[in-house]
């Protein structure tokens, strides 16, 4: 579902279930964010979240490991540990019982990977696969990271690169390249587990998940929500390999359209950007990375835990007063 339609549809459940009536509901539908939080204790937070998709790859078991890597990734965007999951999923009749095995293997794998167990689930039957995760995770309440956390100063870091709606839409055409999808599959499949701590460790309070609403959809919600202004520099951007090549021949998803036409409004662009570039900064990712608003003083402290860990990541801009996103060539000379 779209930004624009998934607000409307939202609409009336905000309206019934008001934030007083709820005060250990940290976070709920009040505000945008990656997941549910209920405090439990003083010291406890329980972080509930859900999600599930088509497939975007040929392969089962990777298809069942990117949807719950997907799935965990929101109880990380929150700063929080998953501990366990549910399994969701529709199966055809006709899908292969050993094929559901597989996407349920690809799942399970990936859970155990993040340290937590799948205690059960829900099937039913579909037109197509559909399979994720219902994933509960704990967090301490005061160390909780959220969308409106950002304060100017801070850098903005991305932990995966982007252009995985290209590169998955050109898989589905034909015109993919067998490396760029590997490479695709590879950064969908890792965790977004080990790039939480390290923000956590160092205070980070500004967080999101990049996910279908696109880097500048849910940059925008980061921005509103903290008052705060983004601003990106295109030339610090990480993009997969194929993923320009893909833009080039305008091979975007139909979600990119739909982001570009519900969030291009709020942001401002260099005027040497071509459709295409900024056509990419729309484009809808599947489990894609954390982007982080870093304390500038503490960038150091979590480049080098980050290092240690063997985890990837880009500065890719800062905060700053004001409203808005903005998308510049390159703003600092630190970036490009």
């Amino acid at each position: 579902m779209g930004p624009e339609a998934l607000a409307q549809v939202l609409r009336p459940l905000q309206e019934r279930f008001l934030p007083a009536d709820f005060p250990d509901l940290l976070v709920g539908l009040g505000r945008a964010d990656d997941a549910a939080v209920y405090r439990l204790s003083d010291d406890r937070a329980l972080i509930v979240t859900t999600d599930f998709f088509t497939p975007v790859v040929d392969d089962a078991y990777d298809y069942g490991a990117i949807a719950a890597a997907n799935s965990m990734s929101d109880v990380y965007a929150m700063g929080g540990e998953v501990v366990l999951a549910l399994n969701v999923a529709g199966f055809p009749d006709k899908l292969p019982t050993h094929v559901a095995a597989e996407i349920l293997r690809g799942g399970a794998d990936k859970v155990a990977e993040a340290g937590a167990v799948i205690a059960g689930g829900h099937t039913m039957r579909a037109t197509e696969p559909m399979y994720g995760l219902v994933a509960v995770g704990l967090a301490h309440p005061d160390r909780l990271m959220v969308k409106g956390g950002a304060r100017p100063g801070d850098r903005l870091v991305l932990t995966k690169p982007l252009g995985l709606g290209v590169i998955t839409t050109a898989l589905k055409a034909g015109k993919a390249k067998a490396e760029h999808v590997a490479a695709a599959v590879e950064s969908m499949k890792r965790l977004n587990r080990a790039a939480a701590r390290c923000a956590v460790a160092v205070g980070v309070r500004g967080a999101t998940d990049i996910t279908g609403f696109s880097l500048l959809g849910h940059a925008l919600e980061m921005a509103e929500q903290g008052g705060v202004r983004l601003r990106f520099a295109w030339e610090a951007m990480p993009f997969l390999p194929g993923a320009l090549e893909a833009a080039a021949e305008w091979i975007f998803p139909g979600g990119a359209s739909d982001n570009a036409m519900f969030y291009e409004s709020r942001v401002a662009f260099a005027p040497e950007l071509g459709e295409e570039q900024r056509m990419l900064l729309f484009d809808p990712q599947t489990s894609g990375g954390l982007l982080l608003a870093v304390p500038a003083g503490r960038l150091a402290e979590f480049a080098a835990q980050m290092e240690a860990q063997g985890q990837p990541f880009w500065v890719v801009g800062d905060v700053g007063e004001g409203e808005g996103v903005v998308v510049t060539l390159c703003p600092d000379d630190d970036l490009c």
